[in-house]
């Protein structure tokens, strides 16, 4: 979490394994109240427990969530799903904080 928003980095796998981690992220977030940013830059699968993950991101923040470093993959899976539609895809990444990042599974919460 940083002073103006949170970022989640997604790699791997992100199915029904992580639905409890990915659960408590979304409390995070929502907790937090910041705008959020997904980079997804290294996941490889995702199946609808990532996409129900990111509806619900849009669903408790007040800015639409933006998503950088999307793989093709999972842009198929946004257009097909809809949810593309409540996201903003961005095609950079954003600049870094220099924050170190915190990992919790395959889902890293940064700055």
């Amino acid at each position: 979490m940083g002073t103006t928003h949170a970022r989640v980095v997604l790699s791997g796998e992100i199915d029904a394994d992580l639905a409890a981690d990915l659960a408590e992220a979304t409390r995070d977030v929502q907790d937090s109240k910041l705008a959020v940013e997904i980079d997804a830059h290294h996941v490889t699968f995702m199946d609808s427990t990532g996409v129900a993950f990111l509806a619900r991101l849009s669903a408790v923040t007040q800015e639409p969530v933006r998503i950088f470093n999307t793989p093709p993959t999972v842009r198929f899976l946004l257009e097909v799903t809809s949810i593309g539609s409540m996201l903003e895809i961005v095609e950079d990444t954003p600049g870094a904080t220099g924050a170190p990042p915190h990992m919790l599974g395959h889902l890293r919460l940064t700055d």
